[in-house]
């Protein structure tokens, strides 16, 4: 019989499988907590931090932290809450996310966030990095002023494709996402197939001739909120 363990999210008691993250276990009861890292396919690393909750009291990720017996977490307090607009702000000041122009508003988990959070500007200074772009691969674009540096794009490039295109390089403020090639994207082996070309939360890694085959309007979050999906489990819908 499977071992299983018991803990509240919110007031709200879960019983959930020994061994889950305590975001598996709230998937699965149809709890949402946000995320942007994050990703069912890939090893979680709790990276952006997006889904820190209050774990007994301390601030845990939720995507790494496993479920314990009796276990009280905390997720939509409002210095959660916050805490989760601030770092949505400050992705999106050290970047330059023009989300009017972007291929992939609509789609975007890092707008889609800021709407769920109810931010509709930034509240610090916009910091205008300078950041390049590589068109050089026929079927991919990178636009790394769109980048989040979430790293979903490095895991999956190395545990589902097996091909480790892409890469950390640098640290603090010059920390990047580079690629496994002397200068450009066209000189790695990556195809438009790869599963690293579908990953990307914001618009960083864009397929060519595809950003516009769903209309401004019909898009994911065009017609609801991030996070819809997991919570439509809570009322027994899919």
């Amino acid at each position: 019989m499977e071992k299983t363990v018991k803990f509240t999210i919110d007031g709200v008691e879960i019983t959930a499988k020994a061994g889950q993250t305590i975001m598996q276990a709230a998937d699965e009861a149809g709890i949402y907590i946000p995320r942007l890292c994050y990703m069912n396919e890939l090893k979680p690393h709790g990276s952006c931090r997006v889904c820190t909750v209050m774990v007994n009291g301390n601030p845990q990720a939720a995507c790494t932290q496993p479920v314990a017996e009796g276990t009280v977490v905390k997720s939509e307090t409002e210095k959660i809450q916050a805490s989760r607009r601030d770092i949505v702000d400050m992705l999106f000041v050290e970047g330059n996310h023009f989300c009017m122009v972007c291929e992939k508003s609509g789609n975007c988990e890092l707008q889609a966030m800021a709407y769920r959070l109810g931010i509709c500007a930034p509240k610090y200074p916009y910091l205008f990095p300078k950041l390049d772009v590589d068109g050089s691969h026929p079927d991919i674009f990178i636009d790394r002023n769109r980048c989040i540096l979430c790293g979903r794009c490095v895991e999956a490039s190395q545990d589902i494709d097996g091909k480790g295109v892409f890469e950390f390089v640098g640290r603090g403020q010059e920390k990047r996402v580079a690629v496994n090639a002397e200068a450009k994207l066209a000189d790695t082996n990556m195809e438009v197939t790869d599963k690293a070309a579908d990953v990307c939360p914001v618009g960083a890694i864009i397929k060519k001739r595809v950003g516009f085959a769903v209309p401004v309007g019909e898009r994911l979050y065009d017609k609801e909120p991030i996070g819809s999906d997991i919570e439509r489990k809570k009322n027994g819908k899919t």
